[in-house]
């Protein structure tokens, strides 16, 4: 893989998920939030709405940020005036490429689609922009057209062409083959944007910048439209850890980063999200706890430090003698085999019971229990 950049796109995509509204002071905490870790492009929204979007966009575009900023447009010369309203110096111009979102947006008029995206590119160069142009429906256009469109932006002037999966309809391999296509044929450089309704859009995502794509889009946890996008965390940790390149972002921070976003939009992670779900370092499984004891990296891809979690022993319906023994040890108790295994047995019934694992106060209170010999006494904490 050549150099690799990300450009985030939580504070536009993102957003775009169905019930997410970000306040503009929200916004604008994001975008700092996301610069300060390191994250070299965001696609900060859609000035043509007015309002206190372009409100937001316009304070983002004073505050100084490393990170270069960008905005999504149509390909009409009143989206791009917005935009530079606003101080924004990077557009992002979003043209239909495929028949259904021709038929349905122009009529099934290609040589319309053209002349837009001339005239667009052309009045952004005017003003001094620079200019993105975005594929959408591409993974279900027809490829020679596609390329035309991507040739022409490129001949009038666009610096990079976005290759959008915008139903998420790609599998790694058909990804990989259709962006290889394009990069080979353009000069400039190539953009992904995939989309999770199968739940490959961070796989697409990495074989397509396998295929020589220089750009991803992102999202913080995953947000956007349906399914969502490919997630941030993933791509970045993917990049550093699989393919060994270090975008030099604060991985340290991204549980921060996601724990902002959870609370902006309203919408929690599952415990299993890959990277920052609270679940990715707990281990209940005594066969895993006793090997993380031994060696974390039995069952660990990386530790929990790198991306600003903590490692958990979870005791409950799975867990195993070494972690009974790890965990009372710590807190001064000593007992034999025997009490051990009886009090196991009496975990793994609880923890059926109340339907997850117990809370460090109920396992004591288990030792307390047995030394007086009467089992049914306990109550589980709520």
């Amino acid at each position: 893989m050549r150099t690799i950049q990300i450009n985030d796109t939580t504070l536009r995509d993102g957003e775009q998920s169905a019930g997410i509204a970000f306040t503009a002071p929200e916004k604008v905490a994001l975008a700092i939030l996301l610069d300060e870790i390191g994250i070299q492009e965001l696609e900060v929204g859609t000035p043509a709405m007015g309002g206190a979007e372009a409100q937001a966009i316009t304070e983002m575009t004073h505050l100084g940020l490393k990170s270069s900023l960008l905005s999504w447009n149509r390909a009409v010369r009143s989206d791009i005036s917005a935009s530079i309203a606003c101080g924004i110096k990077r557009v992002h111009i979003s043209i239909p490429v495929s028949d259904i979102q021709i038929s349905a947006k122009f009529q099934g008029n290609c040589r319309l689609v053209l002349e837009r995206l001339r005239d667009s590119i052309n009045f952004a160069l005017d003003k001094g922009l620079y200019v993105s142009i975005g594929g959408e429906d591409s993974s279900r256009a027809d490829e020679s057209f596609l390329l035309d469109v991507a040739l022409c932006a490129q001949d009038w002037g666009a610096s990079r062409f976005r290759f959008c999966d915008t139903v998420g309809i790609l599998d790694p391999a058909t990804t990989s083959e259709k962006v290889s296509k394009l990069v080979k044929a353009l000069s400039i450089d190539v953009e992904m944007h995939t989309h999770n309704d199968f739940g490959l859009a961070t796989a697409n995502a990495l074989a397509g910048l396998q295929a020589g794509a220089t750009s991803v889009n992102t999202t913080v946890n995953g947000l956007g439209e349906r399914a969502g996008n490919a997630a941030l965390e993933e791509v970045v940790m993917a990049l550093k850890r699989l393919y060994t390149i270090d975008l030099k972002i604060n991985t340290r921070r991204l549980r921060e980063l996601s724990q902002f976003v959870v609370k902006a939009s309203g919408y929690p992670v599952p415990p299993w999200k890959a990277i920052v779900g609270k679940n990715v370092f707990a281990h209940e499984s005594g066969i895993h706890v006793h090997g993380i004891l031994q060696n974390p990296s039995t069952y660990e891809p990386f530790t929990p430090e790198e991306v600003g979690w903590e490692r958990q022993l979870v005791i409950g319906k799975h867990s195993g003698r070494h972690t009974l023994l790890s965990l009372f040890q710590q807190h001064g108790i000593h007992l034999t085999r025997e009490e051990t295994q009886s009090i196991l047995e009496r975990v793994r019934h609880l923890s059926v019971q109340v339907k997850r694992g117990l809370t460090v106060e109920e396992l004591l209170n288990l030792v307390s229990i047995k030394e007086n010999s009467s089992w049914d006494c306990i109550t589980p904490a709520k």
